[in-house]
C-alpha cells in the first residue's frame, strides 16, 4: 500500500500567467519523486467528460506509464453524449471506463483531472483525498484535498498543463495524443478566442505540429443523429428572449451534453448577452450558462443562483451545473424548478421583473 501520509493537503496555488511551464515541471517532479510509492493511479474525469478532460486524462495516462512505469485506468461516472466527444474517443481509440465500486479498492491513488473534490460533477467520494488534482476551474475553498494540487485558472484548458508536461519530457509524442490535446485546447478556448495568454496559444501551436489534421477535422465535423436535429429544432422553437437573455428549456434529453451544445448554438444569436439552457436527464436538471461579457465570471454567476454552490461551476464565459429533482415527480414540479432558476438568474444579472420574455423564432 502506498504511503504518502506524511504530506498534508496543500493550499491552492492559483497560477500566474507564466506558470503553465512551472506547473508542468511540478507534475513531473511529483511523479518522479513518488513513482516507487505509486504502483498505479485511477485517473478520474467529470461524469460527462468534454474534450479537455478526455485529452488531459489520456495524456496523463501516457506520461505515467511511458515515463514513470505507473499503470492507470481512466474512469468517469456518466456518459459521453456529445457527438464530437464520441467521435474523439472512437477515432483516437481512447479507452475510458465507467467507474466501479471496486476501483476505489484497487487503486489507492486517485488523480482528478479537469475537476476537483467537492465539485458536483464527478464521482469522487465525498470525504476522499486525492493524490493529485489538475484543473483550470476556480476552487471552492482555499485548500484542495490532495497531495499535489495544480490549479491554473488562466490556462484556458486543463490540457495546456498536460501538453507542457509532455513536451518537457522529450519523449515520443503519438499522433493520437497530440490530436486529442489540440482538440481539447481548441474546444475549451472556443478556437483560441478565450486564450488570453500567449503561452496557451504557443502550447497549441507546439502540439499541433505532432497532430493528425485529417483526424482532427473528422472529430470537429461528425455525422449527426436524428435526435440531435430534433433537439435543436425544439430548442429554437421554445427559446425565450428578454433584454439580452435567451432561455431554452429542452425538457427530456437523451444525454446531458445536448444542453451545452444548444447553449453554444444559441450564443451566436445577434444581440445576445446571456444564454441559459436546461435539460432533464434521469431525475436531474442539467444547466448550461453562457455569456458574451468577457468582464464577468459565468461560473460565479451560476453558483450564486444555486442553493448548493458546489453543484455548479465554470470559468470565463462558460458554466454548467446540475440540480437533482427526482425521478418520480410531476411536470409541474419540473416547471417550478426551471422557472425558479430563471427568476434567480434575472435578479442576479439585473433584468427587471417587469420585463417580459417573448419567442423570437416563432412565426408572428
Amino acid at each position: 500500500m502506498p504511503n504518502l501520509k506524511k504530506e498534508q493537503p496543500k493550499s491552492v496555488e492559483i497560477a500566474q500567467p507564466t506558470d503553465s511551464f512551472k506547473n508542468a515541471r511540478r507534475l513531473i517532479h511529483f511523479l518522479s519523486r513518488h513513482r516507487k510509492n505509486i504502483p498505479n493511479i485511477l485517473v478520474m474525469v467529470h461524469d460527462f467528460p468534454d474534450p479537455d478532460a478526455i485529452a488531459s486524462a489520456y495524456t496523463l495516462q501516457y506520461i505515467a506509464e511511458k515515463k514513470f512505469g505507473i499503470e492507470s485506468r481512466i474512469v468517469f461516472g456518466g456518459v459521453i453524449g456529445r457527438t464530437e466527444n464520441r467521435a474523439m474517443v472512437d477515432i483516437l481509440k481512447i479507452r475510458l471506463h465507467k467507474i466501479r465500486p471496486v476501483d476505489f479498492k484497487k487503486y489507492a491513488n486517485i488523480v482528478l483531472v479537469d475537476t476537483q473534490p467537492g465539485f458536483g460533477n464527478n464521482s469522487f467520494p465525498q470525504n476522499g483525498k486525492a493524490t493529485i488534482v489538475i484543473d483550470q476551474h476556480e476552487p471552492l475553498s482555499e485548500k484542495v484535498q490532495a497531495k499535489l494540487s495544480i490549479i491554473d485558472t488562466g490556462c484556458g484548458a486543463t490540457c495546456v498543463i498536460l501538453t507542457q508536461a509532455l513536451l518537457l519530457l522529450n519523449i515520443e509524442i503519438p499522433k493520437r495524443i497530440a490530436t486529442a490535446l489540440a482538440y481539447g485546447i481548441l474546444s475549451d478556448t472556443m478556437n483560441l478566442y478565450r486564450a488570453d495568454r500567449s503561452d496557451v496559444i504557443q502550447t497549441y501551436l507546439d502540439i499541433l505540429h505532432y497532430s493528425d489534421l485529417r483526424a482532427l477535422a473528422k472529430i470537429q465535423n461528425p455525422e449527426r443523429s436524428r435526435s440531435f436535429f430534433s433537439t435543436l429544432a425544439r430548442s429554437i422553437q421554445g427559446a425565450m428572449f428578454c433584454r439580452g437573455l435567451i432561455v431554452s428549456h429542452l425538457k427530456n434529453v437523451v444525454n446531458p451534453d445536448l444542453v451545452s451544445l444548444v447553449a453554444d448554438f444559441l450564443q451566436a444569436y445577434r444581440g445576445i448577452k446571456w444564454v441559459f439552457c436546461t435539460g432533464r436527464y434521469k431525475g436531474t436538471l442539467y444547466i448550461s450558462f453562457r455569456t458574451t461579457n468577457l468582464n464577468v465570471d459565468a461560473g460565479e454567476i451560476l453558483r450564486d443562483i444555486f442553493i448548493r454552490r458546489g453543484k455548479a461551476g465554470g470559468s470565463g464565459t462558460m458554466a454548467g451545473g446540475r440540480f437533482e429533482v427526482g425521478t418520480d415527480v410531476s411536470e409541474s414540479v419540473w416547471e417550478e424548478v426551471e422557472v425558479s432558476f430563471v427568476e434567480r438568474l434575472r435578479r442576479r444579472i439585473r433584468i427587471p421583473a417587469r420585463a417580459d420574455f417573448y419567442f423570437p423564432f416563432r412565426n408572428r
